[in-house]
């Protein structure tokens, strides 16, 4: 039996093993897919599992899409240029870091209809996924893009990949046609984002990479105000997709059964 992993800390809230394992069953593959918690000591040995081929493949998360780079043997363009890896592939016996999650935020904004040309992005948090997402938004030709995080420090050494973005203060609100919580608040219902939006206006696009809750505190404020939302369901799904297929070589299929799964 083939077996794949989530790694991350924490891991308690993937969903990824349900998805995974739900399209392995569906197309009656000998596999199973799991996940584990460890640390960034641990990281070296069980990525050596993979090119032993005791795993045949891993999914990365937080705190680790950054950290895994330097055990593998090469990184697509998309990695390499988003210093972000969440896909461990064996390809000819070398280690290779992708990253599905560009098309994965991609692939959900072209979902719903979404022109982000020329338009101005503010993306909250500059960890985990935001990278990913700024190389995304650049692919859809948005205006500018701007970063606002607790720790400004964090936000501005995202410049070393993205010359062109703009920083600003934690709690600053500059003008936006789309917001993207890209932080932890929210996993929890009572989450609140302490940030004052309520002058935003209507007609904006309020984005939460967050899925479970389907609908977090920050999309709830931006519902109330008038403005269209969307959580991170479907950029999950999609970015999953893109790591099956590359393992199995199959196209899972995307249907109401796959989409309730994760309710």
């Amino acid at each position: 039996m083939n077996k794949y992993l989530v790694i991350g800390n924490p891991i308690e809230h993937s969903l990824s093993p349900k998805l995974h394992n739900f399209w392995i069953k569906v197309n009656n593959l000998d596999a199973i897919y799991e996940k584990k918690k460890l640390n960034e000591n641990e990281l070296a040995g069980l990525i050596l599992e993979v090119k032993k081929k005791n795993i045949r493949g891993i999914n990365v998360t937080v705190p680790f899409k950054k950290a895994v780079i330097p055990y593998l043997d090469k990184l697509t363009f998309e990695s390499e240029n988003t210093q972000s890896v969440n896909t461990i592939h064996l390809e000819d016996n070398k280690l290779i870091g992708h990253n599905t999650d560009i098309e994965g935020f991609e692939r959900s904004i072209k979902d719903l209809k979404l022109d982000l040309m020329n338009k101005k992005a503010l993306i909250l948090g500059a960890g985990g996924v935001v990278p990913s997402i700024i190389f995304a938004l650049n692919k859809m030709k948005v205006s500018e893009v701007i970063i606002s995080n607790r720790t400004k420090s964090k936000a501005e050494s995202l410049k070393d990949l993205f010359k062109n973005i703009k920083i600003v203060e934690w709690g600053e609100i500059p003008e936006f046609d789309i917001i993207i919580n890209a932080t932890s608040v929210g996993l929890k219902n009572e989450d609140k984002m302490n940030l004052d939006i309520s002058n935003v206006g209507k007609n904006k696009f309020f984005y939460d990479v967050i899925y479970k809750p389907s609908e977090t505190n920050f999309l709830k404020t931006g519902k109330k105000l008038g403005n269209r939302t969307e959580n991170g369901k479907m950029m999950f799904i999609y970015q999953a997709l893109g790591a099956f297929k590359m393992w199995h070589g199959i196209q899972p299929k995307i249907n109401t059964e796959v989409i309730k799964i994760l309710d």
